[in-house]
C-alpha cells in the first residue's frame, strides 16, 4: 500500500464516506452551538490600552487601572457671518446641551481670532464606550440650535458622533459585503461547474466555516480582545479559502468522474491529490498568519486567530464534510445543470485548460522571454511602493472628505488650530492637589505658551482619590501635519519630562498623533521578524512537501512579487491617487499603518492555494514518467480551470471589500484583488511555468545533506494502474 493510500487526506475522505451522517449532522450541529454559544456570551472589544503601544498605551493604562475612562468628547462650532454674531446662539446651545442629560463640563465658549467662530467643548455622560449609541439627542440639539439662528452654520465633531457615524458604516458596510460576495461567489462556481448543486456545496461550507468561526472568536475574545476589523477580516478570508478548497476537491472528483472512474475511485484519487494539496495550503496559511503573534500589537494577535480559526474550519470541512456530501450526492451533484455552460467535450471530459493549453506553447517555447518580461511587469507593479507612506488613518479620512462628520472636522482644525486631535498628558502623583504639583501645573503652561506650538486652551483635570492628572494640550497645525509633529516633540522630549517629570511617579503623552507615531514605530519594528518567520515557514513547507530546493526559493520569490504588487498598487491608487477617481475612490495620501503587514501575511498564506495546487499537479505528472516541460504544460493546463475560477471568485470577494465606504476596507479590497488577480495570471501561468522550464530537471534538485526528507507522493496509485473496462459505471 502507498504511503499516499495512508496520508491523512485519504484517510479523512475514506472515514468520511463510510460516516455520512456523522460528519455532516455532526458539522452543522458544532457550526451552530457554537454560533448560538458565542452569540450569547457577546464579544469583547480591545480597550485604548490594548490596541496602542509604547508610551500613548501607558498613558490609557494608567487611566484604565484608575478606573478613569477617557470620557467621549465632543465639540460644536458656531459660525456666524459677522464676529460675534453667535454669542446668542453659543448661550441658547449650551442650554439645550445641558437639557439633554447627556453631556457634562459643556465649557465656554472660544473665540476665533477672526471672531466668525466659536468652539464649544463638552464630554458625554457614562461609558464612552456606549456614548455614539446615546449621542442622538445632543446631535438633534446642535441641529435645533442651528435652526432657531438664521445665519448659524455649526459643525459638530467628537468621539460620540464618529462612533455613531462608525458603528452604523460598519454595520451597512458588512451586511453589503455578505450580500454581494455570497451571490457573486455562487454565481462564479455556476460557470466552474455549470450545475446549481455543485456550485452550492463549496458556498455552502464556506459560509458554515465562517457563522462557526463568529461562535469561537466571541469566545475567544474574553481572553484575547478583538479590534472592530477583526470579524469583517475573518470573513473575507473564510469564504475566499472555504469556496477555493472546496472548488479545488470538487473539481478533481468531477474530473475523475468524467474520465470513468467509479464513484469510489473518484473521491479516493481527489482525496489523495486536491485533498492532500488543501491540507498542504491549510497547514501553510496557518503558519503563514500564526507570524502576526510575533508582532508586539495585540491588533494582529486578534486577526491572527480570526484567520487561523476560519481557515483550519474552511479546510477541516472541505476534507470531510465535503467528501461526505459528495458521496450521498452521487451524480445528484450534477443536479440544476444550467445550458450551454461547462459543457462537456464529446470524449467525457471537462473542458480545461484550453486557452492555457494554448498560451503553454509560446511560453514553454520561449521561456527566456516569457520570464523576462513578466518579471519586468511585476516589477513595474511593485515600484510604487518604493515611495510607499503609513499612518494611523483618521476618522475624517476613513469617512471620506465628503462625509458631514470630516467636512466638520476640517473647518474646526481650520478655526481652532489642534482641537479636535489634542495631545493628552497623564501623570501619576500622590499630591497632585499640592502647592507644588500646582505650581509645576502653572510653569507647564507657561512653557506651552512661550513655546508658541501650541493651542490656547489647556485643560486640567485632577483626581486626587486615584492620584492621576490629565492635561489636554492642543497642537499647533492640523493635528497629522509637521507642525503638530514638532509640538509633540517638543512636549515629550522637553516640556513634559522637565517640569511635570519632577512631581510625578509616571508621566506620559498620548492622544492621536501620539499613538500614531507609537503604532508606526511598533510596526516598523515588527515587520522584519514576521516576514523572516513566514518565509521560513513557507520554504520549509514547501521543502517537504516537494522535495525541492530550486521550488522551495522560488515559492518565496514569487510570493514577495505578489505582495509587491499589492504595495504598488495600494500605494499608486491610494497615496498617489493614480487611477482612484476612474475607481470611485479617494486618496488618503497615506496607506492604513496596519495594511502592509497584514497584507504581507494574508498573500503569502493564500498565494500557497495557488502555489501548491499547480505544482502538485506538475509533479504528480512528472512522478507518472513526464519530462519536465511536458509537466508543466499538463500540470498548467488541468489546474487552469480551477484556478481561474478560485481566482474569480477571490477578486470578486476581495473587491467587495474595496467598494465599502470605510478607506482601510478598500485599501485591503483593492491590494488582495489586485495581487490575487496577478498572481493567478501573470505569475501561476506565465513566470511559474516559464521559470521552471528554464530549470528543467534542476527543478527537482536536492542537496545530499536533505535527502533523508520524506519522500510524499503526489498521486494516486489508481492513476497509474492499468484498469479492466468499467462495466456500468460511469454516467
Amino acid at each position: 500500500m502507498s504511503a499516499t493510500r495512508k496520508s491523512l487526506a485519504v484517510r479523512l475522505g475514506g472515514w468520511s464516506t463510510r460516516h455520512r451522517k456523522t460528519a455532516i449532522i455532526g458539522w452543522l450541529l458544532f457550526v451552530v452551538v457554537v454560533a448560538v454559544v458565542g452569540g450569547m456570551s457577546g464579544s469583547r472589544q480591545m480597550t485604548n490600552s490594548e490596541n496602542g503601544t509604547g508610551d500613548s498605551a501607558r498613558a490609557e493604562k494608567i487611566l484604565e487601572d484608575a478606573g478613569l475612562q477617557t470620557p467621549a468628547g465632543e465639540m460644536v462650532m458656531l459660525r456666524s457671518d459677522r464676529p460675534d454674531g453667535w454669542r446668542d446662539a453659543a448661550r441658547d446651545l449650551s442650554g439645550r446641551l445641558e437639557r439633554t442629560g447627556e453631556t457634562v463640563r459643556v465649557q465656554p465658549p472660544v473665540r476665533s481670532e477672526n471672531g466668525r467662530e466659536a468652539l464649544i467643548s463638552f464630554e458625554m455622560k457614562g461609558d464612552p464606550d456606549t456614548a455614539g449609541k446615546r449621542v442622538e439627542p445632543v446631535v438633534e440639539a446642535v441641529q435645533k440650535t442651528e435652526s432657531a439662528h438664521p445665519g448659524i452654520v455649526t459643525y459638530e465633531f467628537g468621539d460620540a458622533t464618529a462612533q455613531h457615524r462608525l458603528d452604523d458604516m460598519l454595520t451597512d458596510d458588512f451586511k453589503k459585503a455578505e450580500l454581494t460576495a455570497v451571490p457573486l461567489a455562487l454565481g462564479i462556481l455556476l460557470v466552474v461547474f455549470g450545475a446549481l448543486v455543485a456550485a452550492l456545496l463549496p458556498v455552502l461550507l464556506a459560509v458554515t466555516a465562517c457563522v462557526g468561526t463568529f461562535g469561537l472568536l466571541a469566545l475567544v475574545s474574553h481572553q484575547l480582545p478583538l479590534f472592530d476589523s477583526t470579524n469583517s477580516v475573518m470573513f473575507l478570508v473564510g469564504l475566499a479559502v472555504g469556496v477555493d478548497y472546496s472548488l479545488f476537491y470538487l473539481r478533481r472528483e468531477r474530473d475523475e468522474r468524467a474520465a470513468g472512474r467509479d464513484a469510489g475511485a473518484a473521491l479516493r484519487i481527489a482525496a489523495a491529490t486536491s485533498g492532500r494539496a488543501v491540507l498542504i495550503s491549510g497547514v501553510t496559511v496557518m503558519l503563514a498568519m500564526s507570524g502576526m503573534f510575533l508582532s508586539g500589537l495585540l491588533l494582529f494577535h486578534g486577526f491572527a486567530v480570526a484567520t487561523i480559526l476560519v481557515v483550519l474550519m474552511a479546510m477541516l470541512g472541505s476534507v470531510t464534510v465535503l467528501p461526505a456530501m459528495l458521496s450521498w450526492l452521487g451524480d445528484r451533484v450534477d443536479a440544476g445543470r444550467v445550458p450551454l455552460l461547462n459543457r462537456r467535450r464529446k470524449k467525457g471530459v471537462h473542458a480545461s485548460g484550453g486557452v492555457s493549453g494554448r498560451l503553454m506553447r509560446p511560453v514553454l517555447a520561449k521561456p527566456k522571454l516569457f520570464a523576462a518580461v513578466s518579471g519586468a511587469l511585476l516589477l513595474v507593479l511593485c515600484a510604487p511602493a518604493l515611495g510607499m507612506k503609513t499612518e494611523q488613518l483618521g476618522l475624517e479620512k476613513q469617512f471620506g472628505s465628503d462625509a458631514a462628520i470630516s467636512v466638520a472636522y476640517k473647518e474646526i482644525i481650520d478655526s481652532f488650530p489642534g482641537g479636535p486631535a489634542p495631545a493628552e498628558v497623564v501623570l501619576r502623583s500622590d499630591e497632585v492637589d499640592s502647592p507644588g504639583f500646582q505650581a509645576a501645573v502653572a510653569d507647564f503652561k507657561k512653557g506651552l505658551a512661550d513655546s508658541g506650538r501650541f493651542g490656547r486652551t489647556v485643560d486640567v483635570e485632577t483626581h486626587r482619590t486615584e492620584g492621576v492628572a490629565r492635561i489636554e494640550v492642543p497642537l499647533a497645525g492640523d493635528g497629522q501635519d509637521a507642525t503638530s509633529r514638532r509640538a509633540l516633540d517638543t512636549l515629550r522630549d522637553d516640556l513634559a519630562p522637565r517640569i511635570l517629570g519632577p512631581v510625578s511617579d509616571q508621566v506620559y503623552v498620548s492622544g492621536e498623533l501620539a499613538s500614531n507615531r507609537d503604532f508606526n514605530d511598533q510596526l516598523k519594528t515588527d515587520i522584519a521578524p514576521v516576514f523572516l518567520f513566514i518565509a521560513a515557514v513557507t520554504f520549509v513547507l514547501m521543502l517537504l512537501c516537494f522535495r525541492s530546493l530550486p521550488i522551495a526559493i522560488v515559492s518565496i520569490l514569487l510570493n514577495l512579487l505578489s505582495v509587491g504588487a499589492a504595495y504598488g498598487t495600494m500605494t499608486a491608487v491610494f497615496q498617489h491617487g493614480w487611477g482612484a477617481e476612474l475607481l470611485g475612490m479617494e486618496p488618503a495620501g497615506a496607506i492604513e499603518s496596519w495594511m502592509p503587514l497584514f497584507v504581507l501575511v494574508i498573500l503569502f498564506g493564500l498565494s500557497m492555494d495557488y502555489h501548491v495546487f499547480v505544482v502538485s499537479r506538475i509533479r504528480e505528472a512528472h512522478e507518472r514518467g513526464l519530462a519536465t516541460r511536458d509537466a508543466i504544460r499538463e500540470g498548467i493546463r488541468t489546474t487552469a480551470g480551477s484556478v481561474t475560477g478560485a481566482a474569480a471568485i477571490m477578486v470578486a470577494v476581495f473587491a467587495v471589500f474595496a467598494l465599502l465606504r470605510m478607506q482601510d476596507m478598500q485599501q485591503m479590497g483593492v491590494g488582495l484583488a489586485v495581487a490575487v488577480l496577478v498572481d493567478a495570471t501573470l505569475v501561476r501561468m506565465v513566470l511559474l511555468p516559464s521559470v521552471m522550464a528554464l530549470l528543467g530537471e534542476r527543478n527537482w534538485y536536492l542537496p545530499r545533506a536533505l535527502r533523508w526528507l520524506p519522500n510524499v507522493s503526489h498521486g494516486e496509485e489508481p492513476v497509474e494502474r492499468p484498469r479492466p473496462p468499467l462495466v456500468g459505471a460511469g454516467r
